[in-house]
């Protein structure tokens, strides 16, 4: 089931969230693995600069540069709960850019349960301001619904 919620604005900038909320037949340890693992991660998402599974560790992704922005996203890993939870702060863009590159101060979380034989993978990347983060916010949308799939395929591989 995919989904996207809007919160109620705690001020007069409305933020929205993108849920992905999918079972797969891999325990969450399998899962925990190519989340934590930066190897596992570049074939998913992107190769991250400097990844730890570490509550403080503060990593980077680097996407395309658009105007101002260098394409540099930074991190930096907020909670982790072995084989449960990993949460993450996702900011990147510049002030001089609308559109794709304009500032982005958002948190991806995952949660991981049991589910059967499996597990439920529940992916929330929160904060996207709209309209100022539309175009991120409509991107990401339909990359999460790929990249999560894609990333619980690759659990199932016996070289991570």
């Amino acid at each position: 089931m995919n989904q996207v919620v809007p919160k109620a604005p705690e001020s007069r900038v409305e933020t929205y969230d993108i849920v992905v909320d999918e079972v797969f037949p891999h325990a969450p340890e399998t899962i925990w693995k190519t989340l934590t693992d930066g190897t596992a991660m570049g074939r998913w998402l992107m190769a991250p600069t400097g990844f730890e599974p570490v509550e403080g560790t503060r990593f980077t992704f680097q996407t395309t540069p658009a105007g101002e922005w260098d394409g540099v996203i930074n991190c930096q890993v907020l909670e982790v709960v072995e084989n449960q939870r990993l949460a993450f702060a996702w900011k990147g863009g510049h002030e001089g850019n609308a559109g794709y590159g304009s500032p982005l101060d958002t948190i991806v979380t995952w949660t991981l349960t049991p589910a059967g034989d499996g597990a439920r993978v529940h992916m929330v990347h929160s904060g996207f301001e709209l309209p100022k983060n539309e175009r991120a916010f409509s991107t990401m949308s339909q990359g999460w619904k790929k990249v999560v799939p894609t990333m619980a395929q690759l659990a199932g591989d016996a070289d991570l």
